[in-house]
């Protein structure tokens, strides 16, 4: 078979129009390298894609052209068969009252047969118990306070909750929390995770686990690490991991009253997944190598290989300690959590989920056939970005999660929203099609991967409504064709950013324009801060680094006069950002977020896509600690701005 026409047959798009309008073709040697990286699938004969049945609702299939009738069907799951029969026709009406639950379907007809997931799901996400709502977007490893170790931390999280509150915001949004490589604190990027199933251990306030006794050279050591406006992570993680290591000594020594059964009861509901990933760590730390580099046994997840380790006398309170430090993490978060829910607060914590994970970390070593290590993850060229974007991150495939029942993409969705309100999945394009990018090829030559777009929304649904947590989709950028509605149909929301919300003369759009089921901002970590906007200094940033803006100076004053009139024609008779936020609250849409930044009037954005080193990407730290936040930002004029949606 020709390379193209196979490409095709496995849902690999070898053209695309670009941003730009441009035709783009993939090479044949880019084509040969990702169908290599993807794992081995036939294509189906009698029913092509995953199998969603949705709400209780009765649901038929269509059987294809080339299945021969009559045709066999069995649905099956962990404990035995749920139902079975025959098809005469070409189509199959499924039982009504199928448990909620991702099945294995097995289809046989004269000619062979296949298997493929059948998913039951509700008839949408969980859709959020409140009207409209407001929250505080923050980076949470900027924040000040007295008592930290010169990066934010949960006990500061605890505190931003309760300023929210008195403000009248229903909860704070974050950037994701994901694991990132201990060994490595200088890549800090939290879109750049070793594993989105756990948690980034410094942001754990060493000093609130009972055991913990901080000594007089650790508090020396804390000093110049609170002044910097950076967060230096290097020495940050100098300090927290030899505190983590003498708190869990303390603990093993002598664990408080009910504080052993609490870490055996985390260990139990982690399951292998937390064994594995603990083993994992202490392995990646003795070979030092990726893991594809390690000793055969190792190459692949072995529960028997885990089982040896945690019996080795060398390695046993190594593992150990890793889950010591997640059950920590995993019960600071949670409490956060709790004490929203304890103050009334209708979201508590929004979480961001990254859309994929280094190649060399636990999530891509853990699941080798659902995350192809040979791919990256990232998009085609576009006005903004026009050589195209490699994130360097590696994504779930579409026949690796059939494969695997979609349960890596659950497992997934689960971490994030055990302790949220609410999550947002950064890109969610990639759920109906990922851009990937071969490994050793430049952005411009990958190519889209159809993804199961509806049995991913049937699973997102299925965990939503599991977990009580409204999901917002990122959908910037260039949208495919029948995308918004088809996931606003599962009750996933939108993501609004005012800046992009104009006409194609540059006319911003009305507030009576934002769709209800969305979160409304102005910006994003990834785009200039209000205060920047105003400026130019966005403009001046990225010229100054060599990078198009992909706006002139003469735009922006044309952006800035649009502003204006906006607001006006909303009777807002001023420009501040309290008046951008003010117009923010008046749309319909029911979650509004508004950053720390804008509110403080800071001028240099967090992160400047496209940039490593150039720019301090991660690592500014708020002017202002959080015992002055109240006496920093005009809290009359936000909660005049918000008094539409507050809680108060």
């Amino acid at each position: 078979m020709d390379l193209y026409a196979k490409a095709q047959t496995l849902g690999i798009q070898t053209e695309y129009i670009d941003g730009s309008g441009h035709r783009r073709v993939t090479t044949p040697e880019a084509l040969t390298a990702i169908l290599d990286a993807l794992p081995p699938q036939a294509p189906r004969r009698i029913i092509a894609d995953p199998v969603v049945v949705r709400g209780g609702q009765a649901a038929q299939t269509q059987l294809s052209e080339v299945a021969r009738l009559p045709v066999q069907w069995k649905l099956a799951n962990g404990t035995g068969v749920l139902a079975q029969g025959e098809a005469r026709e070409r189509s199959v009406t499924w039982p009504s009252g199928l448990p909620e639950g991702v099945h294995r379907l097995q289809l046989s007809d004269a000619s062979g047969s296949e298997e493929l997931p059948l998913l039951v799901a509700p008839l949408g996400a969980f859709g959020g118990e409140f009207d409209r709502c407001w929250v505080i977007a923050v980076q949470l490893y900027g924040v000040r306070s007295a008592r930290n170790w010169g990066i934010g931390d949960f006990t500061d999280l605890q505190h931003l909750l309760e300023f929210a509150h008195r403000l009248g915001a229903d909860g704070v949004g974050l950037n994701p929390l994901h694991a990132l490589f201990d060994d490595r604190p200088g890549d800090c990027s939290p879109y750049s995770p070793n594993s989105r199933l756990f948690l980034n251990a410094l942001y754990i306030d060493v000093e609130q686990i009972p055991e913990f006794r901080v000594d007089a050279e650790t508090k020396a050591a804390l000093a110049p690490l609170r002044s910097h406006d950076m967060v230096d992570y290097v020495g940050v993680a100098a300090q927290k991991w030899p505190a983590l290591r003498a708190a869990f000594a303390a603990f093993k020594a002598n664990p408080g009253l009910g504080r052993w059964q609490d870490f055996e009861a985390y260990r139990n509901e982690q399951g292998t997944l937390l064994s594995r990933f603990a083993c994992f760590e202490v392995m990646r730390h003795k070979f030092n190598t990726p893991w594809w580099e390690w000793p055969d046994e190792w190459r692949q997840p072995s529960d028997a290989a885990c089982a040896r380790l945690r019996r080795s006398r060398d390695s046993a309170a190594e593992v150990e300690f890793v889950e010591f430090v997640q059950w920590t993490a995993d019960r600071q978060l949670g409490a956060c959590q709790a004490l929203a829910h304890k103050l009334g607060m209708r979201v508590g914590l929004y979480l961001d989920v990254a859309v994929g994970v280094q190649s060399d970390g636990f999530d891509a070593w853990n699941e080798q056939i659902a995350i192809s290590r040979h791919l990256g993850v990232g998009a085609p060229p576009d006005p903004l970005n026009t050589a195209g974007q490699d994130w360097g991150l590696a994504g779930f495939n579409a026949a690796g999660l059939e494969q695997r029942s979609f349960e890596p993409f659950r497992q997934m969705l689960r971490a994030s929203m055990h302790h949220a309100g609410a999550i947002r999945l950064d890109h969610a394009f990639g759920l109906k099609r990922l851009y990937l990018v071969p490994r050793g090829f430049g952005p411009a030559n990958g190519a889209y991967v159809l993804m199961p777009f509806e049995a991913l929304l049937a699973a997102t649904a299925q965990e939503s409504v599991a977990s009580r947590c409204v999901v917002i989709g990122e959908d910037l950028g260039t949208v495919p064709p029948g995308f918004r509605e088809q996931m606003n149909g599962w009750g996933i929301w939108s993501y609004l950013v005012m800046m992009f919300e104009t006409d194609d003369q540059g006319v911003f759009r009305n507030a009576d324009y934002y769709l209800p089921n969305a979160l409304v901002t102005f910006n994003t970590h990834d785009l200039s801060t209000y205060a920047g906007w105003r400026s130019f200094s966005d403009l001046k940033t990225k010229r100054a680094l060599g990078i198009d803006p992909g706006e002139t100076d003469e735009g922006r004053w044309r952006a800035l006069g649009q502003l204006d009139d906006v607001l006006r024609r909303h009777d807002i008779h001023a420009n501040d950002f309290y008046s951008v936020a003010s117009f923010l609250a008046r749309t319909r849409s029911r979650m509004m977020a508004v950053s720390m930044e804008d509110l403080l009037g800071i001028v240099e954005q967090p992160n400047i896509p496209g940039t490593v080193y150039e720019h301090p990407n991660w690592k500014r730290r708020l002017p202002v600690s959080i015992e002055h936040l109240a006496s920093a930002i005009d809290v009359d004029a936000l909660k005049h701005a918000t008094r539409e949606r507050s809680h108060t």
